[in-house]
């Protein structure tokens, strides 16, 4: 049987919550989409750019503005414009490759958890 561990003075940790995951979901699923969009949608050597450098661009924004200890602290709102271009553009790139139906099932998922644990952050 597992048992609890015990607390460490001074060290605290983080409560993980079920939206936590979901968020952490939606961002690697964000991340492949955007390598699948690039790797499909565009000709070499082109392909390899973009799916290569659309993920990596968008994970740089995540660590930047987006990560639990964020290298840019901005405004909340801010943070969630950010949050939200990243979500259109991964709708977008759906979109692009004739695939509307999955484009909006990832917003509509992306943006009701981003809302959820946006109004959790700031209340």
């Amino acid at each position: 049987m597992p048992q609890d561990p015990t607390p460490v003075p001074g060290v605290e940790r983080p409560v993980i919550t079920v939206i936590d995951v979901i968020r952490a979901v939606v961002l690697v699923v964000a991340v492949a989409s955007l390598a699948l969009w690039g790797f499909a949608t565009w000709d070499l050597p082109w392909s390899i750019v973009v799916g290569i450098g659309a993920p990596v661009v968008v994970i740089l924004v995540w660590a930047l503005f987006l990560s639990p200890r964020p290298v840019l602290r901005v405004h909340p709102f801010l943070r969630a414009a950010v949050e939200l271009l990243i979500y259109v553009g991964v709708t977008i790139a759906w979109w692009s490759m004739d695939q509307a139906l999955i484009g909006s099932a990832f917003a509509l998922v992306a943006i009701v958890t981003g809302l959820i644990s946006g109004r959790r952050a700031l209340g």
